[in-house]
């Protein structure tokens, strides 16, 4: 009778262990496409959801905050920034950055000129815009035509023909600057 009961009992209790147990716990996810490694909680409950946060999405909070940081008379251009810097395919902390280093980001500029950027100030005149929107506009096509369309692509680079009597100063405190953005 004792090897009947056993017998039963291990049955039993091989059958519970081929059961699926349910969780309760929430999974984890994992984003496999998204280099940030962004992931979601996913309870086992309706209403779920997930969300994948890349770096170009957080590039206007970073600008705003940086620029906001700095009292910058930027601020409120911010967003026209970011996007005319894209449409020139730039990154536009590096409008930011060049910003920055050439007017600690618009404080120290020519008066009525606009030009944050050292834009066209050298021995011969300053060039002078009629607002931060027209200096964007043109800088970043400045840019991206006459820099990154000749393969001039880093601060270092960029100071060979933007400023070059540098001694590389200013391609360090640019990158100082984007550093910081990072």
């Amino acid at each position: 009778m004792a090897l009947v009961t056993l017998f039963l009992s291990l049955g039993y209790y091989l059958n519970l262990a081929q059961l699926k147990t349910v969780s309760f716990r929430p999974r984890i996810a994992f984003s496999s496409v998204d280099p940030v490694g962004s992931h979601a909680v996913l309870p086992e409950v309706l209403g779920a959801f997930t969300f994948s946060v890349k770096p170009a999405d957080a590039i206007p909070e970073i600008v705003k905050n940086y620029l906001k940081k700095y009292s910058s008379p930027l601020y409120p251009q911010a967003d026209f920034l970011v996007e005319t810097a894209r449409n020139n395919n730039l990154d536009p902390r590096l409008l930011v950055a060049i910003a920055q280093q050439e007017s600690n980001l618009c404080k120290k500029i020519p008066d009525d000129s606009f030009n944050c950027w050292g834009w066209g100030i050298h021995s011969r005149g300053t060039l002078r815009f009629a607002s931060y929107q027209e200096a964007i506009e043109a800088v970043a096509q400045g840019l991206s035509q006459n820099y990154f369309g000749q393969g001039l692509t880093t601060p270092e680079e960029i100071q060979g023909i933007y400023t070059p009597l540098s001694d590389g100063s200013w391609s360090k405190a640019v990158q100082q600057f984007l550093d910081e953005m990072n």
